[in-house]
């Protein structure tokens, strides 16, 4: 057994066990641990596995696992918080630039509990194509941004396939974990599967809810679903970037970038991170 040392973030809801590999050289978790540290009821509890460590040429190093154990792909809120820990642990002042997943990052401190990651360009936008879910055909959108989202706006899904007039114009009981699983385990996604993203317009502010692979349930907030639902939003419905986007968990989201004729570029996503408690957990 080994005992290892622990922080809890919560970025906009979305929340992370991070260990600093640093302290613990040589730590490898397996699968069964991971699921484990992150089960709500038997371990901490997280949506995720954040491991910080030292990387010649950057600030830190940044592996996500997600809470079913496996490697995640990039994470937009995990990414946050690893910045607010690299501030609180002196490992960085203002800015930082640092790798996570073979791809190089940066971020930035805005204030006490606000920050800001700066994301790569995001590839293989696909826009308004049609999926076979819910017995019936629906409108969706595709964006890969560091990992891969599909964004649905809630009117193009009926709530009684044989009555076109039953769209869903509220997303307070609309089938978020059901749809959601249909279209993450959808054959057009095969093998990895994708996340999904349920959008709802309100003015100039989006309101989002996603549903993650990886974690298999909808999650408080979602970076990188937020950051592929605000470009979708801005291509599909002429929102104007900056784009606020209010999380399930109730927090504010905002997504910025610019647009041109070749797509999109400076994409970036400010919101809340914070340091929830430490603790120590016995491996």
């Amino acid at each position: 057994m080994r005992n290892v040392t622990f922080k809890k973030f919560s970025g906009a809801g979305n929340d992370f066990i991070l260990i600093d590999k640093e302290e613990f050289p040589g730590l490898v978790l397996s699968e069964s641990q991971i699921q484990k540290i992150c089960d709500r009821r038997r371990g901490i509890g997280a949506d995720g596995i954040l491991l910080v460590d030292k990387l010649d040429g950057f600030d830190f190093s940044m592996r996500y696992y997600n809470s079913d154990g496996t490697l995640g792909s990039l994470c937009g809120n995990g990414a946050r918080c690893a910045i607010k820990y690299a501030s609180l642990s002196g490992k960085i002042k203002k800015n930082t630039h640092f790798e996570c997943n073979h791809e190089k990052f940066k971020g930035e401190i805005i204030s006490d509990n606000l920050i800001k990651f700066y994301f790569n360009n995001p590839t293989k936008i696909k826009r308004n194509f049609k999926l076979k879910v819910m017995n019936q055909i629906i409108n969706a959108s595709f964006a890969d941004t560091g990992s891969p989202h599909v964004v649905v706006l809630i009117n193009d899904v009926l709530k009684n396939p044989k009555d076109l007039k039953s769209n869903f114009d509220n997303l307070s009981g609309f089938p978020i974990v059901e749809l959601g699983n249909e279209i993450r385990y959808h054959k057009d996604f095969k093998p990895d599967g994708v996340n999904v993203n349920f959008i709802a317009l309100d003015k100039e502010l989006l309101h989002i809810r996603t549903f993650e692979r990886g974690v298999e349930n909808e999650t408080y907030a979602c970076g990188t679903g937020s950051v592929a639902s605000a470009i979708i939003a801005s291509m599909n419905y002429n929102l104007v970037a900056p784009i606020e986007l209010k999380t399930f968990g109730g927090d504010i989201l905002t997504v910025d970038f610019n647009k041109d004729h070749d797509g999109v570029s400076n994409v970036s996503l400010t919101g809340p991170a914070e340091m929830v408690f430490s603790g120590e957990i016995i491996l």
